[in-house]
């Protein structure tokens, strides 16, 4: 049979483009080390630009940013695990960096905070080649990613490298999927289910915390408050949402909770909002349902 369909063109299609080198770091051993990206976003009719070198589709204007960091306890987790569920965003107009940053088997904190702003600031030299908006970089992550992403929200100086050097590394907005936040707590926490001789680790430097930090293990907990974006808060703090599951059994709600009454004591509830995700555990189904990416939609529209 023969039919005839008339869908319009209401929705814009989706490119990806992977594998976009944005960095060149060292990792802890001195061994250089390249960093990537892959983006995702409303940029016209590819196919036909390859293969005609025009396009039939009408520009969307600049996209917002949104830069999507994977967690898995900052150690090694690919850039693009999470990319499907960020075709969401994409849909509704913005355009999505999944990034890659130093592991903590490549490098100690603050190096996975640099990378994000190098990732930043990478976006910002190329928005023309991209059709990006400049002026509105959004940061997300969950756990790990999460942790990153609100310390992007700081909008503190003293993490840039000399990478795209002139452009800032500033964030209009974060989203904070259940991060831990608070590192000194969370080795804490650590170190009182390590009582258990069943728990998966029996010294700091194993943990996810203990990684991320480094160095000596008889500080390393005292040195957890310099990782911790809990402490930084300040003028220049970006808008945030923070979600969390209520029944997360590896970073507890009240990590979550307490950073929100501290940006809260810092006079910046009217840009701060908290979710509790009924049934969420860590990174569960719940998180990521429609609903809750509606919640996140329009909090970045807000500030777009």
């Amino acid at each position: 049979m023969r039919y005839e369909i008339d869908p319009g063109k209401e929705r814009r299609s989706i490119n990806f483009i992977d594998n976009i080198c944005f960095s060149h770091v060292e990792d802890l051993e001195g061994n250089p080390l390249d960093l990537y990206m892959s983006l995702m976003l409303q940029n016209g009719n590819s196919e036909m630009r390859l293969a005609a070198g025009r396009d039939d589709e009408v520009s969307t204007g600049l996209q917002p940013v949104i830069v999507w960091i994977n967690g898995a306890g900052w150690r090694k987790c690919d850039k693009n695990l999470m990319a499907a569920e960020m075709a969401f965003f994409a849909e509704n107009g913005f355009a999505v960096a999944c990034i890659t940053y130093r592991n903590s088997s490549l490098g100690h904190f603050p190096d996975q905070l640099i990378d994000c702003k190098t990732a930043v600031r990478f976006l910002r030299a190329h928005a023309a080649e991209y059709n990006l908006d400049p002026d509105h970089i959004f940061t997300m992550g969950r756990s790990a990613g999460g942790h990153l992403s609100s310390w992007m929200a700081m909008n503190t100086e003293g993490f840039d490298s000399d990478e795209w050097a002139g452009y800032a590394s500033t964030v209009q907005g974060a989203v904070d999927y259940f991060g831990p936040v608070d590192v000194k707590r969370l080795n804490l926490i650590e170190i009182e289910r390590m009582k258990n001789p069943a728990h998966r680790w029996h010294s700091i430097e194993e943990t996810h915390g203990g990684a991320l930090v480094g160095g000596d293990p008889k500080t390393m907990v005292e040195r957890s408050d310099a990782a911790s974006p809990t402490n930084f808060i300040n003028e220049h703090t970006a808008p945030i949402i923070i979600l969390h599951g209520d029944q997360d059994p590896l970073v507890p709600l009240y990590i979550s909770e307490d950073f929100y009454r501290k940006l809260v004591d810092a006079g910046l509830e009217h840009q701060t909002d908290l979710y509790v995700v009924k049934n969420g555990g860590h990174g569960t189904r719940e998180l990521f349902q429609p609903a809750v990416k509606k919640v996140i939609l329009g909090f970045l529209n807000r500030y777009c």
